[in-house]
């Protein structure tokens, strides 16, 4: 993908991620700044970042740091084949103290 391809996808990632926060009425301040999404429940941040030149999606939470690539149109973790839209899913439910989902 051209880093044009990257940057508009990842842009439409950044707004379906705070329109799921809106809609799922969950307590959070959301701030989109250039490359980086911040999503702060009370003073518990949840970081999601894209790396334009590895063209891969990051997420930086309490319980660490996780790398994503698209492989065949699905965003895993170089690290342990996890999917981000499941950790990024577990990691707003962890720092929102409720359950949220965001399917891929």
């Amino acid at each position: 993908m051209t880093e044009s391809e990257f940057l508009d996808l990842s842009d439409a990632i950044f707004a379906r991620i705070e329109t799921a926060i809106d809609d799922a009425g969950l307590d959070a301040d959301t701030v989109c700044n250039g490359n980086v999404l911040e999503l702060d429940f009370d003073g518990v941040k949840v970081i999601v970042n894209r790396h334009t030149p590895n063209q891969e999606l990051w997420i930086a939470a309490k319980t660490g740091g996780y790398h994503f690539a698209q492989k065949d149109g699905v965003w895993l973790s170089a690290r342990d084949g996890a999917e981000f839209f499941a950790t990024l899913s577990q990691v707003v439910s962890d720092a929102a103290g409720e359950p949220f989902t965001l399917m891929a």
